[in-house]
């Protein structure tokens, strides 16, 4: 009789571990087939914002035979520069006053004639400012120095520069709706396929680029953030 009762528990252990075993191999089935029901989709994330930092170079230029003349003059003009920056809002310690370039013309061997003026003397004063429309409103009235003598000269190599350096502070605000997007993007894809949305299998945090808005406002920066992610999908 106890041979009969272990009969039956052996045959009832072995069909338990069959049905175990059949689950096991369905769930081993579903992983294989869905292992490679994945989407990769890009989310983007855009925002305009004005510049928060502005370099300025003031260039003038003088030319002349007497270095000493020249001299002089430069740093009149300087002086005349910096009073004009300091009346118009620009403290000092945003005033940077480069030392003057000076190129001999008699010294170049390449110069096949003389020059009249044999000295050509460059001088560059930067405004480095966080007062980026303060900036912006004395770049507009620099004409004003023309009254005194003082002609501001346009230069590719010294050129106003627009800076947006808080991009750090709303970067994880950025990060967010490029991620949502990305996923909003999946979810469709999900949806017209007839399968689930399943969890993030990849992500990668994205392309960060700042760019000028366009030609005319290098003032106002277009912030940009683009995330890949991929996601599995299920039945």
């Amino acid at each position: 009789m106890f041979k009969d009762k272990d009969k039956i528990l052996s045959a009832a252990m072995i069909a338990l571990g069959i049905v175990i075993l059949g689950f096991c191999l369905k769930g081993g089935i579903d992983n294989f087939v869905n292992k490679d029901r994945v989407i990769t989709v890009k989310g983007l994330a855009e925002m305009q914002v004005p510049a928060n930092k502005v370099t300025w170079p003031i260039v003038t230029k003088e030319m002349g035979n007497n270095l000493q003349a020249l001299y002089t003059t430069v740093n009149a003009k300087n002086s005349a520069i910096v009073a004009f920056l300091k009346q118009n809002g620009i403290d000092e310690k945003e005033i940077s006053v480069n030392a003057p370039q000076v190129y001999d013309r008699d010294a170049n061997d390449y110069q096949s004639t003389r020059s009249t003026d044999r000295y050509n003397v460059t001088s560059v004063i930067t405004v480095t400012s966080t007062q980026v429309d303060k900036v912006r409103g004395i770049i507009a009235k620099q004409g004003e120095l023309l009254n005194q003598g003082i002609a501001i000269v346009q230069s590719y190599e010294n050129d106003i520069a627009y800076e947006y350096t808080s991009f750090n502070e709303i970067k994880p605000k950025m990060m967010d709706e490029a991620i949502e997007n990305a996923k909003k993007t999946a979810q469709q894809f999900a949806d017209k396929s007839g399968s689930k949305l399943n969890k993030i299998e990849h992500a990668d945090q994205g392309v960060f680029t700042i760019e000028n808005r366009d030609a005319n406002t290098p003032y106002i920066k277009n912030l940009r953030v683009v995330s890949t992610i991929t996601y599995s999908l299920k039945n």
